[in-house]
């Protein structure tokens, strides 16, 4: 890195005392001489804060009046930091050495990148991929979101088949790399999302804005997941569900946003059918609430739409990752057909 870069490591964080005690010694450490680490924290009431005092003192520490979720949280924290790059970073993540450098050296290189994430790999299971971004982040001609090394709930194990840096569609959030520019002028986290998909969101509207979105798996971090929502709650499945078709209508050009959303209303019928068969009733009720509350905020997500940049962009699996998962037994990403890419 020839020029000076100012590099900000921004961890939000929310009643997540015992992360901070574990990973943040290690995030301090491996950033050293590189990057400036900020706590943000979301009014927690566990005593996050006098921890960071206490045993930090050197860390900068922004508190937020309320718990506004991830987005708004972000939002208003990173009002108050000034670098060329964000790392968003959440507190249930182990960082490893050499962590930062690659993925800065590879935007340094090469201007039309937006942002990056590393690797992904799970922090109980290391072996295999995480759930939330793994090696990278797609999405299919309806807008469910899968990545490299893992499909619906199927994690593959990391022997090395994912290790390319390449384009990808979306960055996870749970280590985001941006160009603190560019998170600024596209106006930030949507804070309609509170948690869940906001980053897919934001991801999408750089490629609309002639980004690119890039992994890189020289650098490689783990990750707990499920930290502030477990995977089972029923409120992480009605964000999911509502969050992923507010995105839809903010982002798909207008010539498939009509058809896309008429399919998706079935393939969702479907999803909280096959969650009442598995006997999971708060998640049926969950994508139930989705669709109305869905219905409630349409013109609302229009309005916003008509201020933002749709168009086709690349890195989308053009063939429906439902059927091809759960009728074709797609598991890995490796399995879906190449001639379905845009």
């Amino acid at each position: 890195m020839e020029r000076s870069i100012q590099i900000a490591v921004v961890i939000l964080n929310w009643n997540g005392k015992n992360f901070l005690e574990k990973f943040l010694p290690l995030v301090v450490r491996h950033s050293e001489g590189l990057a400036d680490v900020v706590v943000v924290d979301n009014a927690s009431s566990d005593n996050s804060v006098s921890f960071v005092r206490e045993n930090y003192p050197l860390i900068r520490l922004i508190q937020n009046d309320e718990n506004g979720g991830f987005a708004k949280g972000y939002n208003d924290g990173l009002k108050q930091v000034e670098a060329d790059y964000y790392v968003l970073l959440n507190s249930d993540v182990e960082v490893s050495e050499g962590w930062i450098e690659p993925i800065i050296q590879k935007m340094e290189t090469d201007p039309s990148i937006g942002a990056c994430q590393p690797k992904i790999r799970s922090f109980e299971e290391s072996e295999k991929f995480e759930y939330a971004g793994a090696s990278g982040g797609f999405i299919d001609a309806y807008g469910y979101p899968f990545c490299r090394g893992r499909i619906f709930d199927v994690l593959e194990t990391d022997s090395g088949q994912y290790e390319d840096a390449c384009e990808i569609f979306w960055a996870t959030g749970a280590c985001l790399f941006v160009r603190a520019e560019l998170y600024h002028s596209l106006g930030g986290l949507d804070e309609d999302f509170f948690a869940h998909m906001e980053e897919i969101d934001f991801c999408w509207r750089l490629k609309n804005s002639g980004f690119k979105l890039m992994v890189i798996p020289e650098s490689t971090v783990y990750h707990v997941g499920g930290g502030s929502l477990p995977k089972s709650s029923p409120m992480k499945t009605y964000l999911n569900f509502r969050n992923n078709l507010f995105l839809l209508v903010k982002n798909l050009p207008a010539k498939r946003l009509g058809w896309v959303l008429f399919i998706r209303y079935f393939l969702d019928v479907f999803a909280g059918i096959s969650f009442l068969v598995k006997g999971k009733r708060g998640d049926a009720w969950a994508v139930c609430r989705a669709q109305w509350h869905f219905c409630c905020a349409f013109s609302h997500c229009m309005k916003k739409r008509k201020v933002l940049i749709q168009k086709e962009v690349s890195q989308v699996y053009q063939g429906s990752i439902v059927f091809d998962h759960f009728l074709k037994g797609a598991d890995t990403f490796s399995k879906l057909k190449t001639g379905k890419w845009s």
